[in-house]
């Protein structure tokens, strides 16, 4: 059947294949490390909440060989790096994130973050990761070099994996795939009437809302008897796709912002013996005694944003993090969206001014993320035998006025860090300047 397309569609097709085609910032992947580097003189934030004065660097092969004081540098063929006066920090993680799954929100071709259906859990971002997207130069300027690319949509919405942001396809970014199987706890939402929506009674959401839990345990149930099976006569790709949630070796991150849903999310997951991470939390500081009782880690959401609730304190998205971290919990900060994830270093900048020390809202971006994710082992912070993943900034990196990311390593990767913002203000900064002339 011949396709009928009106003209002014085809325009718009057109003009946004011309803006892709336009928006290349012409930037390739690193080579890999061939020569060992020293970093020396640095400030080094290590990540686990200490920091090394005057410290010293030494990477090779793509991992850290050694973080001393005043090291003595072993070997005469090594590439050193004056860093004195500077800090090295190690690569910010974007936890929960849909980067690399779209580029332009106006162009649905583009869009990959989500599929239809409530039970979704044989959907595997990584295989929609997008190497070539123009967002994730930008992230690198200002520190976050890996992210969590994750599937959103339904109740179970399938599973992330983690990726460092410097790579030809998703194979090379790949650090760990399939790290964790996501999912929304069921909430009905209160609609208060308005032109042409009737006011709907407590009960019937309250019937709503069990419903979909009744649904989301018949599937869990289910998924759990087919992972206890044999091999089974016809492979049910769902069901099949929750058997590392059930033996432990993929995380399950649950939403839940309520602390009645959080508590309810929990409980729903320790009957199948699961152990959650509960992202959203907006009233985790509700349920602190709970959380830590059943060693809940946490994925906050960006402290930029206003109170659930009316009646809540207004500074309180600001404090939460800072709130839970201080009562021993494992929290991690997020931010909302891709594009915005450059900003994910002053998020938990903010956190450190409502409460939290300095060095321990880092954490929140770095090794509490990899821990998480189950990368702790490999990245996260700068010690012995872990990936070669840090950058060095003239500043201090959490606060927006002296980020200034000067050099970046992945996996001991010297990377560039130009991209199309630096571009664009290259190419119009040059163009006023030569008016002037």
């Amino acid at each position: 059947m011949r396709t009928n397309i009106k003209p002014y569609m085809l325009s718009l097709v057109l003009s946004a294949c011309s803006l892709i085609c336009f928006a290349q910032a012409n930037i390739s992947p690193a080579k890999k490390q061939s020569k060992t580097i020293a970093i020396t003189g640095a400030t080094v934030h290590v990540g686990n909440g200490t920091i090394i004065e005057n410290g010293t660097i030494l990477f090779g092969n793509g991992k850290i060989i050694s973080v001393t004081t005043n090291g003595q540098v072993p070997q005469d063929d090594v590439l050193r790096i004056n860093a004195s006066g500077k800090h090295v920090y190690p690569g910010f993680i974007a936890a929960t994130t849909n980067l690399g799954l779209i580029e332009i929100e106006a162009v649905k071709a583009t869009l990959d973050f989500q599929e239809i259906g409530d039970f979704n859990s044989h959907i595997r971002s990584i295989v929609a990761y997008n190497t070539d997207s123009k967002v994730p130069a930008t992230l690198r300027s200002n520190g976050v070099l890996m992210a969590q690319p994750t599937p959103q949509g339904g109740v179970v919405s399938g599973s992330s994996s983690v990726v460092q942001l410097d790579a030809w396809n998703w194979e090379d970014a790949v650090i760990k795939t399939d790290d964790a199987m996501h999912m929304t706890w069921p909430v009905t939402p209160r609609f208060r009437g308005g032109f042409g929506r009737p006011q709907v009674s407590a009960e019937a959401l309250a019937e709503r809302t069990q419903t979909a839990i009744n649904q989301l345990t018949s599937f869990f149930a289910e998924a759990k008897a087919y992972s206890e099976m044999g091999k089974p006569e016809v492979i049910n790709t769902r069901f099949e796709a929750m058997k590392p949630v059930f033996s432990g070796t993929e995380k399950l991150f649950i939403a839940a912002d309520g602390q009645k849903d959080i508590v309810a999310a929990v409980n729903f997951a320790k009957k199948f013996g699961i152990t959650p991470v509960i992202t959203g939390a907006d009233e985790g500081y509700l349920v602190i005694d709970f959380l830590k009782n059943n060693n809940i880690s946490v994925v906050v959401k960006q402290p930029h944003a206003l109170p659930n609730n009316n009646d809540d304190d207004v500074n309180m998205p600001y404090k939460n993090a800072a709130i839970l971290a201080n009562a021993g919990i494992n929290v991690v900060v997020s931010i909302d969206g891709y594009w915005q994830q450059r900003n994910l270093p002053f998020m938990a900048g903010t956190v450190s001014a409502w409460g939290l020390d300095k060095e321990k809202a880092l954490s929140t971006i770095t090794l509490n993320a990899a821990k998480v994710m189950g990368v702790d082992k490999t990245t996260g912070s700068i010690e012995n035998g872990k990936d070669a993943t840090f950058f060095i900034s003239a500043g201090d990196a959490l606060d927006m006025k002296t980020n200034k990311v000067e050099q970046a390593f992945i996996q001991g990767r010297d990377i560039n860090l130009d991209n199309l913002h630096k571009q664009l203000d290259k190419k119009f900064s040059d163009k006023y300047e030569a008016e002037k002339k």
